[in-house]
């Protein structure tokens, strides 16, 4: 276990933006058919809006509490964890989501955050009280 640099979790990130952009995709499906095909206006349309919200939420809450990583943390190594190294519970995953947003709102700040932060913190890893760790795969062996 390491702590998690700053580009590891970007390149997670990207992963995971990929992933949620398909599902979003296949989310605004229903509201095109309904429309007769045509597009969906989020501005107008608040059940739309909260739908997508709602997938973005179930993407991250749901695997943190499953399995304590994304798709895209997996392919880089990183798991999510509480402080005391569980899994974190719905209740911390949903703070860390909620607080992951405040933490870009001002220009990723509470990303970058962690550049200075002594135990290499970001803002939303110290209010829900967890931490994303890196686990360097281990090289194994070809039986021979």
């Amino acid at each position: 276990m390491q702590n998690t640099g700053l580009l590891r979790r970007i390149a997670a990130m990207l992963y995971d933006s990929l992933l949620v952009a398909a599902l979003l995709f296949l989310a605004t499906l229903p509201f095109i058919a309904i429309r007769g095909g045509e597009p969906v206006e989020s501005g107008d349309n608040l059940l739309y809006r909260i739908v997508l919200a709602l997938v973005v939420y179930a993407f991250f809450v749901g695997f943190w509490c499953r399995s304590g990583r994304t798709l895209g943390m997996q392919s880089w190594g990183l798991q999510l964890e509480n402080d005391d190294g569980g899994m974190p519970s719905v209740t911390s995953a949903s703070l860390r989501f909620f607080a992951a947003i405040i933490s870009l709102l001002p220009l990723g700040l509470g990303f970058l955050w962690q550049i200075w932060d002594p135990a290499k913190l970001t803002w939303h890893d110290r209010i829900s009280h967890t931490r994303i760790v890196y686990y360097p795969r281990q090289k194994t062996q070809k039986n021979q």
